[in-house]
């Protein structure tokens, strides 16, 4: 059986033969580290037999475990904000009207440990994954320490992260990494296509060659056309195009759409929007004071701003950026931001 994501089976291949008691595997959001992570631990728990048999075998009672949430020898740290995205059952202790933490907490970091002391169950490992790492703040990071300093016997942990200079130098020198890569085009392409996805170019531009983020947008709505159409929308001031867009994908998409616009007005090549949909005439100046304005707000996502009004603030802004669209007046709205 190969992996899920095609791309990722070679660095499975070569995670399989590293006898590392701790992996950091890194790479772009999007490309599948949770993925790969959890298919790792599936294949060092696999139980097929043979000396050359493939891990993971997808038939053993061990792969059955793991695809049921089931192993007792595999334990997942995670946020709370991605169990549900990754189909995994909320916390029985986390108060139904409390907002789902972003942060993996140094309880459950301290728990995981004494889990990991505990005797093997079936008799072939014991895999605990950390997805992210990064989401582990200081005192959490520094719990883990020792452990992954010196593990219990038949112990492995698996670390993920976008990017390891995130975190603590203590842990990224307890581990060895790994890098997956971006995957082909053609192979993301097609991974698209065998998904349903509907001019997965377009998508797949628009995600930055994330596939897993392509398919992401796909499943918010988010079609080749919509996308394509998204810029003279924005220059018109239309705000019903983005008015039920999370903040953090608003601000994501105006980034990726100023940075276009920058590169074609400096006489380069879009990366994120096909370059007929964009419109002309926006003054690199002005570009370069909304990426500013952008990066700022982006660092502040989580605040509790009303969203509605900083959606039409936020495309108010980008209309104004075209002297057609500029209010009469001549002043140019901006965004509001913190500590203004």
């Amino acid at each position: 059986m190969s992996a899920p994501l095609p791309w990722l089976e070679a660095p499975l291949q070569q995670a399989l033969r590293q006898r590392a008691h701790a992996l950091l595997f890194h790479g772009p959001a999007g490309v599948g580290q949770y993925e790969f992570g959890f298919e790792l631990a599936k294949a060092l728990l696999c139980e097929a037999g043979g000396e050359g048999a493939h891990r993971p075998c997808g038939r053993c009672p061990s792969c059955h475990l793991m695809d049921t949430h089931g192993h007792p020898d595999f334990k997942l740290l995670l946020p709370e904000a991605l169990r549900e995205p990754l189909g995994w059952p909320e916390e029985e202790s986390r108060k139904k009207d409390a907002k789902p933490s972003k942060w993996i907490r140094i309880e459950e970091v301290r728990q995981a440990i004494d889990w990991s002391h505990q005797s093997v169950s079936r008799g072939v490992a014991k895999v605990l994954l950390i997805h992210p790492a990064t989401a582990m703040q200081e005192a959490s990071a520094n719990a883990l320490l020792k452990t992954l300093e010196e593990p219990a016997p038949q112990v492995r942990l698996l670390l993920t992260a976008t990017d390891p200079e995130l975190l603590l130098p203590t842990i990224r020198s307890r581990c060895q990494r790994l890098a997956l890569p971006m995957p082909p085009r053609e192979a993301a392409l097609a991974w698209l296509q065998e998904r349903g996805v509907a001019q997965p170019a377009v998508l797949l531009d628009a995600a930055g060659g994330r596939p897993l983020e392509a398919q992401a947008l796909a499943g918010e709505g988010v079609d080749a056309a919509a996308w394509a159409a998204l810029p003279q929308r924005l220059r018109l001031g239309d705000v019903t195009a983005v008015a039920q867009w999370p903040l953090p994908r608003l601000l994501e998409t105006l980034l990726k759409l100023c940075h276009d616009l920058m590169a074609v007005a400096a006489g380069g090549a879009p990366r994120y929007f096909p370059a007929d949909a964009l419109p002309s005439g926006a003054a690199l100046p002005a570009l370069a004071q909304w990426s500013r304005e952008l990066t700022q707000l982006s660092r502040h996502d989580e605040h509790p701003w009303n969203a509605s009004l900083l959606a039409e603030s936020l495309v108010a802004q980008a209309a104004a950026l075209w002297p057609a669209a500029r209010p009469a007046a001549g002043a140019r709205p901006r965004v509001t931001t913190l500590g203004r």
